[in-house]
């Protein structure tokens, strides 16, 4: 087929877009990684997401999967990496592994807190939020040479993510990563007090919107909640279009994208007359801890002899390690009673010395 001057063939158009595809960024695979409160149902979201039929295993330290999607009519597949973190807030610092260099500028984190336990809300986000700034803060430190403006790049995206014209923007500091906060359990939460129910969404409502956070609920007994939890994942991790629909109301399931909240509609803590005079606080979020931590006190869930041992876990046995491992136990218990009987003979020896 002949063309005349100025005509070009679609197959033209085709090669010429291949070429600047080749020479602009190249896209990475996004990720999502979890973490938050031991038993929140982490993996039990993981799970629904990736329509595993198949009961939910405690998560041992750090562990990863995956899910793929396709792309359109293509062979190709598109690969959304998944990690999540067990044992509650003190295993923190594993998250140098999904959280590098290579990684921080397509992963999203996501904190789950358990809803049925409400003594321990504050504190898991409060841990691990710090965590997680002090890790991408290092990230930062060590990519200042090679990507001295990255800071800037990822605060201007996360402006963009809130809204950079938002009403409350000098009281909002965006995550520099896209964050979302899941309350899980809400089969259990939903039949709460109204008033514990109401202190405990205002308060993860203000932490979500004044970090630039979505804030979602989730139940497995709600198939809704399932599919809405599922579209969630898979805009962060595919791209696909999330739905914008708004739910605020404490007495059904919280449904709030990243600056779509205010804090006209949050209102203000849950603090009593009495309190409102007294309480000290140097900034907002420490008068929602005080009220928030007068209503719930919270459990310090951060000790690591709370966490069960894996080394005992049925679904870990190995017979010829179990059996090493309870010879050693032997041999450390004799060794103990060895140096328990020999300090009792030396205090003895000290006791019937005459000087």
């Amino acid at each position: 087929m002949s063309k005349g001057f100025g005509e070009r063939l679609l197959w033209d158009i085709a090669i010429d877009q291949a070429q600047e595809a080749d020479d602009g960024p190249k896209s990475e695979d996004a990720a999502l990684f979890f973490i938050g409160s031991k038993n929140s149902g982490k993996t039990s979201i993981i799970l629904r997401f990736l329509d595993r039929d198949e009961a939910p295993k405690p998560t041992v330290a750090l562990e990863y999967t995956f899910g793929r999607r396709a792309k359109g009519h293509n062979i190709a597949k598109d690969v959304g990496h998944i990690w999540e973190l067990g044992g509650g807030t003190w295993l923190s610092k594993l998250m140098e592994v999904p959280l590098n260099p290579d990684t921080i500028q397509h992963t999203t984190l996501a904190i789950v807190v358990d809803l049925s336990k409400p003594s321990e809300i504050w504190f898991t986000l409060e841990t691990l939020l710090a965590a997680a700034k002090s890790r991408i803060e290092s990230i930062l430190t060590e990519m200042k040479q090679e990507q001295p403006g990255l800071k800037d790049k990822l605060h201007k995206k996360a402006w963009e993510r809130v809204g950079e014209e938002h009403s409350d923007k000098t009281m909002i500091d965006p995550f520099l990563i896209p964050l979302i906060i899941i309350g899980g359990k809400y089969d259990v939460f939903q039949d709460f007090d109204s008033e514990k129910r109401k202190v405990i969404c205002k308060t993860l409502r203000f932490i979500a919107h004044t970090n630039g956070a979505t804030l979602q609920f989730f139940g497995l007994k709600q198939e809704q909640l399932v599919m809405r939890m599922r579209g969630l994942i898979s805009h962060h991790l595919f791209g696909t279009t999330m739905g914008k629909s708004l739910q605020v109301d404490h007495n059904k399931p919280l449904l709030v994208a990243a600056g779509h909240d205010s804090l006209q509609q949050i209102g203000t803590p849950p603090l009593s007359d009495k309190d409102i005079g007294r309480v000290h606080a140097k900034n907002p979020m420490q008068l929602w801890k005080h009220a928030f931590t007068g209503f719930f006190p919270q459990d310090d869930i951060s000790n690591p002899a709370l966490v069960d041992d894996p080394a005992k876990d049925p679904q870990y046995q190995e017979a010829a390690i179990d059996s090493l491992r309870a010879q050693k136990d032997e041999e450390l218990e004799r060794y103990r009673r060895l140096c328990e009987r020999r300090s009792k003979e030396a205090q003895r020896a000290n006791t019937q010395t005459v000087y």
